[in-house]
């Protein structure tokens, strides 16, 4: 494929990897853990597009990271986050939420809010999207970052929630150590759309709802869309709707 094939691939929420256990539903946009396909391990810089439910009282135990951003977004329930720079706190909807791994740092991600929190414990699941970019440098700084960025989802525009992107460093929620990439998010009623950035690579996933995108057709919860060489498409909900965008202005040099 040459760099100025213009492509755009649906692919459907039902042809991705599963990984499914006692307290855990996880659904893998590219390979992840067990589940390896040599020709998908990654679009543009978007390594990781995971959609996980985890059950009340469980989650992940204490583990390593190292040289990876890691950006969290919660659809629905709680997730509670800690690590070993000392940050702790808990994660929902309109949260936007960062982690810089850096040279290496440790952390947990539980459904257990009433252990912070001290009120009484909840029987709701989690559901949350986990995407991870590679750094521009390896080695750096962990860190921890999250905006509270409710409101201006609810308006019904496509926001940047994560950006390392010069352009958008006074308009992003969140900062993510990576120059070429950003990640946008819009909630939608019925009939209203957004136009998509105009960008080498794109990562359009529907977290929530039905869209109608220009030039493909209807999208439904759990489906994503990977655009080469293409941008500017119009996305409409056809009921109500929330989608995360991803602008990608270069590519991991290898798989």
């Amino acid at each position: 494929m040459t760099s100025t094939e213009r492509i755009i691939e649906v692919r459907r929420a039902g042809d991705r990897a599963n990984t499914e256990i006692s307290w855990l539903d996880s659904r893998h946009s590219f390979s992840f853990g067990s589940h390896y396909e040599p020709e998908n391990t990654h679009h543009g810089l978007l390594m990781v597009n995971n959609e996980d439910i985890v059950k009340p009282g469980a989650g992940f135990d204490t583990h390593p990271h190292r040289d990876m951003e890691i950006v969290t977004w919660v659809l629905r329930g709680s997730l509670v986050h800690q690590d070993s720079t000392g940050h702790a706190g808990v994660i929902y909807p309109g949260l936007a939420q960062r982690m810089s791994a850096g040279r290496g740092i440790l952390h947990s991600e539980k459904n257990d809010s009433w252990t912070l929190t001290g009120e009484q414990s909840h029987s709701e699941p989690v559901h949350f999207v986990q995407m991870w970019v590679l750094p521009d440098e390896p080695g750096i700084t962990p860190g921890y970052q999250q905006v509270e960025i409710q409101d201006e989802l609810l308006r019904g525009n496509l926001v940047t929630v994560a950006s390392g992107m010069p352009q958008h460093s006074d308009t992003a929620a969140i900062t993510i150590c990576n120059r070429s990439a950003a990640l946008h998010g819009a909630r939608l009623q019925s009939g209203q759309s957004v136009e998509l950035p105009e960008a080498p690579y794109l990562h359009l996933f529907v977290t929530k709802g039905e869209v109608l995108l220009e030039g493909a057709g209807p999208l439904f919860e759990g489906d994503a869309v990977r655009f080469t060489a293409i941008g500017g498409q119009r996305v409409t909900a056809s009921a109500p709707a929330e989608i995360l965008v991803w602008e990608m202005h270069a590519k991991l040099a290898a798989a």
